[in-house]
């Protein structure tokens, strides 16, 4: 990959990243505070919306796979999974307590998910080298 598409692609997964972080942000807003959900609840129904939304734009735009959605929907969804820990212990240290605001908390623990969640789908999930050395396997092994 060369420097422009590299760079072209951290903008991309800003953007979306941006993106999913809005939806997460707003989802989590609506839930605990228009709908009345405990901190918990809509932080996970918000997790869940911003998952769904990040692996279509993620798949598409971002990293432009052509690989199978089902190929890469567990290893997506493992990694998010993974996020949630992230979001949810961030969440319940912030709020709980250290007894910080929760949507200044949700804030604070969607930057560090949005990291997390770049290095696992750069490198994890949405990575064709990994699928291409998979690939090369199946073939020796055949």
């Amino acid at each position: 990959m060369n420097k422009h598409s590299k760079q072209m692609e951290v903008l991309l997964y800003l953007v979306f990243g941006g993106l999913t972080t809005l939806v997460n942000i707003v989802t989590y807003y609506v839930a605990a505070n228009l709908i009345g959900m405990d901190y918990k609840l809509a932080t996970t129904i918000a997790w869940l919306v911003a998952v769904l939304f990040a692996f279509f734009t993620n798949k598409a735009y971002v990293f432009k796979s052509e690989q199978s959605a089902w190929k890469e929907l567990f290893p997506f969804m493992g990694a998010r999974l993974l996020s949630y820990f992230l979001d949810i212990g961030t969440m319940i240290v912030l709020v709980d307590l250290i007894h910080v605001d929760d949507l200044i908390s949700k804030i604070a623990a969607n930057v560090l998910v949005v990291l997390f969640n770049y290095v696992a789908s750069k490198y994890f999930i949405f990575n064709d080298q990994t699928v291409e050395k998979e690939e090369q396997a199946n073939d020796r092994v055949q």
